[in-house]
């Protein structure tokens, strides 16, 4: 009986030591578990990533570990390291790439090239990369991407990317918002790839939604306590998602842009603003436009990875607390495909108590297109909805611009007037003053604004169309009227000035010894205005410049093209007459 129960004891210890050792093996092991992720091209490109679902109280000692790791880089690979993919290609290679340009107004047959997984350079400030996170106080997070037929690489770079940069324990989930694509990889074989992948969500809308709509699709499902909207074609720097967390957890009414950085269309360099970024603004035309950070702010901030205020955003990308969107009223969601969007949100947040910030350390690579992938044939109503809603009497500056806006069909606007009042929300007025007062807030007199009309060639006005990234490098000159305002709009001010101000703030000038008119940038209010900015226009309709004592001119070149130049005055001469319309 002894020796029976000796026996027993000893298999008892020796079960009890298996299942210690099997209990260690697991705490070991378990934690890894291989998943497959795919690439652009081939199976020779799939790679095997490790998922964690550590939570908050699990590896206190590294919570900034993402979903999933990224493999070792591959110095051999195009475009690693955000760096250009110049690749040597055949005729017919080239004819592909050039029909992926066509296509998707990108470079698609270099995307596809790249790995769904390289690594960007990490060139943010020191301060940025030193600075520490509490993650068991960052709120979670639902990442929402909206896209419409766009390309396989792009798109699938895009999901990798946050999924290999955002920390496991705040990122509950990615949301994919198909609107309606027609592109036969994006069923079934999406589906599929993303089954694949942990966190990753797929809705699809049964008709063409349009950005505002479908993004509000997902931002309904969504879990986490932050939404956060990416554009389907990004690429995250590491360490970009929790600058935005943390802002928001310490200012709920707060939204918080990253910074935006440039990804070439073409060879897909990665190009990062490494020192201050730009803030967003807006002309008259209600076109989104980049600024330099004004003195004032800089002095507000303590720091200079502290975030910064900016009049607007540009709406791609920004993060928002679900709780606060809800609050403020989401998406205007009588608006249609994209654009407008942006300030209307821009102007809401900031006349009803919140906040609109960019934040220098957290930084998101944007792919911008060669061109508009797609038409935005809403543009002029979602910006007429916008100027309706909140901006009061400055209105008439956006509708001065935009002839054809004062007839679109804006929709019904009730509801969202009743939002603005039942948020108490500040006037236009307020704003200018308040968030964007370096704006120059045009004069428009009645009878000196708009398009100027030669007499002597009737059928043409003053043009100016100046090329892209330099606005005062052109010459004014004469194009036939077409009413549209732009850039034919003119402001003839009480300082005596030819204002064009359609897109930014230009004066008209005769540079010394010339005979051409050229523009350069106006002075900021307050300012003397300078004498080679000043124009008469006379009783006898013709425009004088005392500066050079002479007037403007219709003429047309020896090849019948009509054009305008400077000429000593001669009030009969009916090319030197103009009228205001």
């Amino acid at each position: 009986m002894r020796i029976r129960l000796t026996r027993r004891c000893a298999w008892l210890g020796k079960s009890f030591l298996l299942l210690v050792c099997l209990w260690i093996l697991y705490l070991v092991v378990g934690p890894s578990v291989p998943s497959l992720q795919g690439s652009a091209s081939d199976s020779s490109h799939v790679r095997i990533g490790r998922f964690f679902t550590n939570t908050a109280d699990d590896h206190p000692e590294d919570l900034s570990r993402p979903v999933y790791e990224k493999s070792p880089p591959d110095p051999n690979s195009p475009g690693e390291w955000g760096k250009a993919a110049r690749l040597q290609l055949t005729p017919e290679e080239k004819k592909l790439e050039e029909e992926s340009v066509e296509r998707y107004a990108l470079n698609i047959f270099v995307s596809d090239k790249i790995s769904l997984h390289r690594h960007i350079q990490d060139n943010r400030m020191y301060e940025c990369k030193a600075k520490k996170y509490d993650y068991r106080k960052l709120p979670t997070t639902s990442v929402v991407i909206a896209f419409y037929n766009e390309a396989w690489s792009t798109l699938l770079r895009t999901i990798h990317s946050v999924l290999e940069t955002s920390p496991a324990v705040v990122l509950k989930e990615i949301i994919l918002v198909d609107d309606f694509s027609d592109r036969v990889y994006l069923k079934t074989q999406l589906e599929d790839y993303i089954s694949n992948l942990q966190r990753v969500r797929l809705i699809r809308t049964t008709k063409r939604e349009g950005l505002v709509r479908a993004r509000l699709i997902g931002a309904t499902y969504a879990i986490g306590d932050v939404l956060t909207f990416l554009d389907c074609h990004c690429e995250c720097v590491p360490g970009w998602l929790e600058p935005l967390l943390e802002r928001i957890a310490e200012n709920e009414t707060a939204i918080v842009c990253p910074v935006i950085d440039t990804i070439d269309w073409n060879t897909y360099e990665f190009y990062m603003q490494t020192g201050e970024p730009m803030i967003g603004g807006f002309d008259w035309r209600l076109t989104f436009q980049w600024h330099a950070v004004p003195d004032y702010e800089r002095r507000r901030r303590k720091s200079r990875i502290d975030s910064i205020r900016s009049p607007t955003m540009a709406g791609g990308l920004f993060a928002v607390s679900k709780n606060y969107f809800e609050y403020l009223g989401t998406y205007d969601t009588g608006m249609e495909v994209w654009g407008g969007e942006n300030l209307e949100l821009s102007f809401r947040v900031w006349q009803c108590h919140g906040t609109l910030e960019i934040h220098p350390c957290s930084h998101v690579g944007h792919v911008f297109p060669k061109r508009a992938p797609y038409a935005r044939p809403n543009f002029l109503q979602n910006t007429a909805r916008a100027a309706e809603v909140w901006m009061d009497d400055y209105k008439n500056h956006f509708y001065n611009r935009n002839p054809p806006a004062r007839k679109e069909n804006y929709g019904d606007i009730s509801e969202r007037k009743l939002l603005r009042e039942r948020l108490k929300c500040e006037s236009f007025d307020w704003y200018l003053k308040n968030v964007f007062p370096d704006l120059h807030v045009p004069e428009d007199r009645p009878g000196w604004h708009g398009a100027i009309h030669s007499i002597g060639i009737s059928s043409e006005c003053l043009d100016y169309n100046a090329p892209d990234h330099n606005p005062t490098g052109a010459h004014l000159s004469l194009f036939g009227c077409h009413g549209q305002g732009g850039n034919q709009f003119f402001e003839y001010t009480s300082q005596k000035e030819i204002r064009f101000n359609s897109v930014t703030e230009l004066c008209a000038e005769v540079p010394a010894r010339q005979t051409y008119i050229g523009m350069k940038y106006c002075p900021k209010d307050g300012e003397s205005v300078p004498q080679n900015n000043i124009w008469e226009f006379k009783e006898d309709r013709t425009i004088y410049h005392p500066h050079s004592n002479m007037c403007i001119t219709a003429y047309r070149t020896s090849e019948g093209r009509p054009d305008v130049q400077m000429k000593a005055c001669d009030a009969s001469d009916k090319n030197q007459q103009w009228r205001y319309e």
